[in-house]
């Protein structure tokens, strides 16, 4: 068989296992976890809200489960003061964070929070609220350093005994791309195979 024949041949394999490797990955596609960081969908108090009485809590709900990583999700409340009203650290029950609180002097509240998507990225923002007590309400004296956790640093003060974090998800993303290298490295395989020149056997 001459060179350019062989040469047409491997091309035209090469070509076949090009084809597999996409039906493959469009075959398994639909199964694909995807691949998205989850989103705010409420807060309570909400954003711009104004509370008259000690909420108790500060929490958010995200459009998906959250991963109980210890430290790494926090949630701090600072006062007009600069002071923090947060009384201990984050907790983490499905798609919901929450922290205790008690508040002080009347004001804005800012709420400061980081959270761990359910593909192990972290997400983090903030929102406000307005503190207008009523007559009667007793009101809380903030401290100078957080309860738990400092959201710039990262650092943890007061980490919840017992508290077992577990490694970060695999990123879906991660797993494509190990798949589709494999069927790659599949397609060339059977591409080398099926191209290699034959041998003929002596005559007798």
């Amino acid at each position: 068989m001459s060179a350019r024949v062989r040469f047409r041949r491997a091309a035209g394999f090469a070509a076949a296992g090009a084809a597999v490797c996409a039906a493959a990955l469009l075959a398994v596609a639909p199964a694909a976890p995807a691949a998205a960081h989850n989103s705010i969908t409420s807060t309570s108090p909400a954003d711009g809200e104004t509370v008259t009485t000690q909420p108790g809590e500060v929490s958010l709900t995200t459009s998906d489960e959250l991963l109980d990583l210890g430290s790494g999700n926090v949630i701090d409340v600072v006062g007009p003061d600069g002071l923090h009203y947060a009384t201990a650290c984050a907790t983490v029950t499905g798609s919901d964070a929450s922290v205790p609180l008690a508040l002080g002097k009347a004001g804005e509240y800012t709420v400061e929070w980081r959270v761990v998507s359910a593909d192990g990225h972290p997400i983090a923002g903030e929102f406000a609220f307005e503190w207008a007590p009523a007559e009667g309400e007793v009101l809380a004296e903030g401290t100078a350093e957080p309860a738990c956790a400092d959201l710039a640093t990262g650092e943890t003060t007061d980490a919840p005994a017992g508290s077992d974090a577990s490694p970060p998800a695999l990123p879906a993303d991660a797993l494509w791309i190990g798949a589709a290298a494999l069927l790659v490295v599949a397609a060339g395989v059977a591409t080398w195979l099926l191209a290699r020149p034959r041998r003929t056997p002596p005559a007798e």
